[in-house]
């Protein structure tokens, strides 16, 4: 169980800080010995508050429920999600769990409480190499784009103060509408920055042309574990993110285990973001999610209003 449990507690920390966020925090304990057998660690996303709050919230549990290993650890699960149930009381549409690593040891008692198993893609780069080895898996396309990229003039490096945030959060905001997809206030970023880069669990980049910033990618930072976090760049200039990636690559090889590229999408389902992870050579993993719905009717609104927010562009936070 202790593999995320560090990882999902900072980040509970980061959502009390952000504006529309809602974290909580439960766990299964033993009464007699005080020996913690399941944590769930959620947090309720709405994308404004009022109205549009309530037909957008969903709940979200990253990394999955933990639990120790055994039938006392899966026991202490399903009370603990049945009591997490009670306790959402209705705030939240649905619920998805973001798998990290395989489940199948949970998946049977997960779908006997309603939550539907569905396949999403990751890929995995091992860091723990020189970094010529990254660079020879990286297909030839893909290098040939770092190396435009490099011939063109354009720059990457990290953050060097607090106030920079906006310029990597501006970039992102650009990229999240040109798609037509929700994003999270800046203050999630913010928090993030204030709660976890002093020990170094948190990384933000900046990609500049002729002093312009293009591109932007933020990650998290975990036991030798990067997670590929938000991510951006100008619609106009090419090769930007095979520049950031690339370079965070290189600096992380030797250094941290495993890029986590933070999902790639359902394989039956077209997703351009797709075809670029995968010719960076990592290895293509399934781990998928769950989801269960507590409000049908009020998933049918969401998703009509998802639906007229991706035809007409205009940029009104609407649940994904």
């Amino acid at each position: 169980m202790s593999r995320g449990l560090g990882d999902v507690y900072k980040r509970q920390d980061v959502y009390r800080s952000t504006k529309n966020y809602e974290p909580i925090s439960l766990a299964a304990v033993e009464p007699e010995s005080g020996e913690i057998l399941a944590v769930l660690q959620a947090v309720i996303i709405r994308d404004a508050p009022g109205f549009v709050g309530s037909i957008s919230s969903r709940s979200i549990i990253n990394n999955g429920p933990l639990f120790v290993e055994g039938k006392k650890g899966l026991e202490a699960l399903e009370k603990l999600l049945n009591y997490y149930e009670k306790f959402l009381h209705n705030r939240a549409i649905y619920t998805q769990i973001r798998n990290l690593w395989d489940t199948e040891n949970s998946k049977g008692m997960l779908e006997s409480l309603g939550y539907q198993y569905e396949p999403h893609l990751n890929y995995l780069i091992d860091l723990n190499r020189p970094a010529e080895k990254i660079w020879g898996d990286i297909h030839k396309p893909r290098r040939k784009g770092i190396n435009r990229a490099e011939k063109v003039g354009i720059q990457v490096r990290k953050i060097e103060t607090r106030d920079e945030i906006k310029d990597c959060y501006k970039v992102i905001e650009e990229t999240y509408k040109n798609v037509r997809l929700p994003l999270a206030d800046i203050s999630l970023l913010e928090s993030a920055y204030d709660k976890l880069s002093d020990k170094r669990l948190i990384d933000f980049y900046l990609a500049t042309l002729e002093g312009e910033v293009v591109g932007s990618r933020v990650v998290l930072k975990y036991k030798g574990q990067v997670h590929d976090w938000y991510a951006g760049s100008k619609q106009e200039i090419n090769y930007v993110n095979e520049a950031v990636v690339w370079h965070m690559l290189s600096e992380y090889a030797g250094k941290e285990k495993v890029f986590d590229f933070g999902g790639a999408g359902h394989p039956d389902k077209p997703y351009g973001v797709r075809e670029f992870k995968k010719r960076f050579g990592g290895e293509e993993v399934n781990y998928g999610r769950y989801k269960k719905i507590h409000s049908r009717a009020r998933e049918e609104i969401m998703k009509s209003g998802l639906k007229v927010y991706k035809t007409v562009g205009k940029y009104v936070h609407i649940g994904i």
